[in-house]
């Protein structure tokens, strides 16, 4: 399914080809404020991280959720390094 994601690495907006399954993303529950993280995805070697609301997921190059530890604090703290 294609969608729209914000390429910090590049400064612009692209659209990519991803599906949203349970063996490579992450949902929060817990998710209940709209900058909250809601879900962080594997995808080609990199990460997308969807906050709760309607901007569009980041990519960022190189990092799994494993290597995060699955956890959405560390998922923020990477895309709050590209504010």
């Amino acid at each position: 399914m294609g969608i729209t994601v914000y390429n910090p690495q590049k400064g612009r907006n692209e659209t990519i080809e991803a599906v949203f399954t349970a063996e490579n993303t992450t949902w929060f529950d817990t998710a209940t404020d709209n900058r909250d993280i809601h879900k962080i995805t594997d995808w080609k070697g990199g990460l997308l991280i969807s906050e709760l609301n309607y901007t569009y997921p980041f990519l960022i190059y190189d990092v799994s959720r494993a290597d995060i530890g699955y956890d959405p604090i560390r998922a923020r703290a990477i895309r709050d390094q590209y504010e």
